[in-house]
């Protein structure tokens, strides 16, 4: 296997690796340059089992044994492998690889809102939440509960955002996702195309989870909104039900994440 050593982090051939902590500049970077960033080997192989071109792979020495496949496949297939100490890559990313592997990998073009839900029943929106921890664990809720479909608002942060992806332990290529786009206008497009739009929200005239979830639609897409401010007035008036989640304990609310998770196991198709 024929591998490129790397000892200058400044090397023009990373570019795709530079700051990989400074979200200002990623944000701008990867979208633009249609790349993202797959962190560790069990991403990378979801990545790329989901059709996902690599451009390049950056690892510490020893990821040549564990990710051995994977770089006999590049290197039949022309993909550079750059390999280097530690420190080289910590100085080129602004982090400690701890996980062994990175992948500059092409993002795929976003499908229509239309071809995404179209064979789906339960379907999140989430609308306009910054924080890519999270985007991450709606991913990973999802997957894991049943949920057929993501919808991410214009404003709403990257899933393809190397902290997101880790996050969702790579789920963000498992579960079919694209942005809807314009939004709130987005609620009609739902709701031609079938389905019950319902708000997680906090309002007085909302509905308790369990009480919609023991007879729910047969399509439902629940949105949910930004950490701290929630859901847009515009959308709360656009949509057919708002549903809160019971509480006790003097709280009024989860962690959009958490809350998410919740709802899709509530409604879950039994």
């Amino acid at each position: 296997m024929t591998v490129e050593r790397i000892t200058d982090p400044s090397d023009e051939r990373l570019r795709d690796y530079v700051g990989l902590t400074d979200v200002a500049l990623r944000r701008s970077l990867e979208p633009a340059g249609g790349l993202f960033i797959a962190e560790s080997e069990k991403v990378i192989r979801r990545a790329l089992a989901t059709g996902h071109r690599p451009r390049s792979y950056l690892m510490a020495e020893r990821w040549l044994t564990d990710l051995a496949d994977v770089v006999a496949q590049a290197h039949a297939d022309g993909t550079p492998v750059f390999v280097g100490e530690h420190t080289v890559i910590e100085e080129l990313t602004g982090f400690h690889l701890h996980r062994g592997a990175l992948a500059a990998m092409q993002r795929l073009p976003l499908r229509s809102v239309a071809d995404v839900v179209a064979d789906a029943r339960r379907v999140i929106v989430l609308e306009d939440i910054v924080d890519h921890t999270n985007v991450g664990a709606l991913f990973r809720s999802a997957a894991a509960l049943g949920i057929d479909a993501v919808l991410v608002t214009p404003r709403c942060a990257d899933p393809l955002y190397r902290r997101a992806i880790r996050v969702s332990m790579g789920t963000v290529f498992q579960v079919p996702w694209t942005r809807v786009d314009p939004w709130p206008a987005g609620v009609d497009l739902l709701r031609d195309n079938g389905f019950a739009v319902a708000a997680l929200a906090l309002s007085e005239d909302s509905v308790g989870l369990d009480a919609y979830a023991a007879d729910p639609p047969d399509r439902v897409a629940l949105v949910l909104g930004t950490e701290g401010d929630g859901l847009s007035t515009r959308t709360l008036a656009g949509v057919d039900t708002v549903v809160r989640i019971p509480m006790g304990g003097g709280v009024d609310s989860l962690n959009v994440a958490a809350a998410g998770a919740v709802a899709a196991w509530a409604l879950r198709v039994r």
